[in-house]
């Protein structure tokens, strides 16, 4: 049991790195995609910096920790007695549904970086903080599922979330008024 622990302790660190390499390259896509509409030369200054914090966090947190992540995963799920019978639970199918999900987004984001690797600039900053609420939502359904251990009552939370979501929205919008209303003074 002591090493099942070890492994679990891994596994939460690992998502969590990974988590924030998802929420923070995402953030960096929006100061790129806005750098693409400052004047010239504080558009290629910017740009160069933002491609190389980019692939640092890409491929120095993100990914190796996504990888750690999913390895230590599997080995509590199909190495230890713990995780062989969490399989058998409907929580934990719905978990990895969300973990599926997970690495979709994950993939697409890797998508994303190779096109601003590139200097193709294809959806705007507004899109990129709508698009950092999916790792938002996948990280809520699972905390839940994973405290309450009930394939139902996540539905509650990611509800939350949702309502939570279009809050967060609103306040962006007017933040982006007042933003606006600000600039033209």
């Amino acid at each position: 049991m002591e090493l099942y622990n070890y492994i679990k302790s891994l596994h939460l660190i690992f998502v969590i790195t990974w988590f924030a390499g998802l929420f923070y390259i995402v953030r960096l896509f929006v100061y790129h995609a806005e750098a693409k509409l400052k004047p010239q030369p504080e558009q290629d200054i910017l740009i160069k910096q933002y491609q190389l914090m980019q692939y640092r966090l890409w491929y120095i947190i993100t990914w190796p920790s996504a990888v750690l992540a999913s390895i230590f995963a599997f080995w509590m799920l199909f190495f230890t007695e713990v995780g062989k019978v969490w399989l058998t639970q409907p929580w934990m199918h719905v978990k990895l549904a969300f973990v599926f999900l997970l690495y979709l987004y994950h993939l697409k984001c890797h998508q994303i970086f190779k096109q601003l690797q590139n200097n193709e600039v294809k959806h705007s900053g507004n899109f990129f903080r709508i698009w950092n609420e999916g790792a938002t939502i996948i990280l809520f359904a699972v905390v839940f599922l994973v405290i309450l251990k009930n394939a139902i009552n996540w539905i509650y939370g990611v509800i939350g979330i949702f309502v939570f979501s279009i809050v967060i929205m609103i306040g962006f919008k007017l933040y982006k008024k007042i933003r606006e209303k600000n600039q033209n003074r």
